[in-house]
């Protein structure tokens, strides 16, 4: 068995863990005005102690912010939360909020390996992906900046793991473009690896919190 990847409808069976891959039709437009909005928020953080949105991304909820590009975004990530519930095969209604904050990655920058608890499903818009940039020749040979890596949920799956077998695959490993929205399970663990460009490396992530329905109980068989 091939390791995994996308396929053409954009989903990655993995552990078995659904991942959907979209590009956004319009991003270009889009994203200039993303770029635009993140910009200007983060250069008017005040106060003492500020932070940019290296650091201090989860303050506010940059999709509510009244503007044409967020709408845009928010419109597609409701799109695509529908698609990702019609391929799990959920034939009842499903209640979500959504929250998002920007993420500006300079030189260096990375994010731990994290999940995303008390939310349903999480992703990531790519409003600005710069190329992959060199490393020092000191460095390791097997870096993958700019890459985002998610780990199989199963703990310890991997220690049967042998060569090609696509089912214990202990990672996956997935460079986006601009443009790209990528959608997953919020439980799922995952690592955004260092940005080695001098260019910054912009982002919108965002939760899809249920709004809770005794519908959602898993009935008993």
């Amino acid at each position: 068995m091939p390791a995994p990847s996308f396929d053409s409808d954009g989903f990655a069976q993995l552990w078995p863990t659904t991942l959907l891959r979209r590009s956004l039709p319009s991003h270009d437009l889009a994203n200039v005005e993303l770029l635009r909005l993140v910009s200007a928020m983060e250069a008017g953080k005040t106060g003492e102690g500020k932070q940019d949105f290296t650091t201090d991304y989860r303050s506010g909820n940059i999709l509510t912010v009244d503007n044409p590009a967020i709408g845009w975004l928010r419109d597609c990530i409701n799109k695509t939360i529908i698609d990702y519930l019609k391929h799990a095969g959920l034939t009842y209604p499903v209640n979500w909020s959504l929250q998002g904050w920007a993420n500006v990655n300079r030189r260096g920058d990375y994010h731990d390996p994290h999940n995303h608890p008390h939310a349903y499903l999480s992703g990531t818009y790519y409003v600005a992906m710069p190329p992959a940039g060199e490393a020092l020749p000191d460095n390791r040979p097997d870096l993958r900046p700019g890459a985002i890596t998610f780990y199989d949920p199963r703990g310890l799956a991997n220690m049967t793991a042998i060569r090609d077998d696509a089912q214990i695959e202990a990672e996956f490993t997935h460079r986006p473009q601009a443009g790209d929205l990528l959608l997953w399970p919020a439980f799922l663990l995952h690592f955004v690896h260092p940005n080695l460009s001098d260019e910054k490396r912009v982002s919108i992530s965002f939760n899809a919190t249920l709004k809770w329905s005794d519908d959602y109980l898993p009935r008993q068989g």
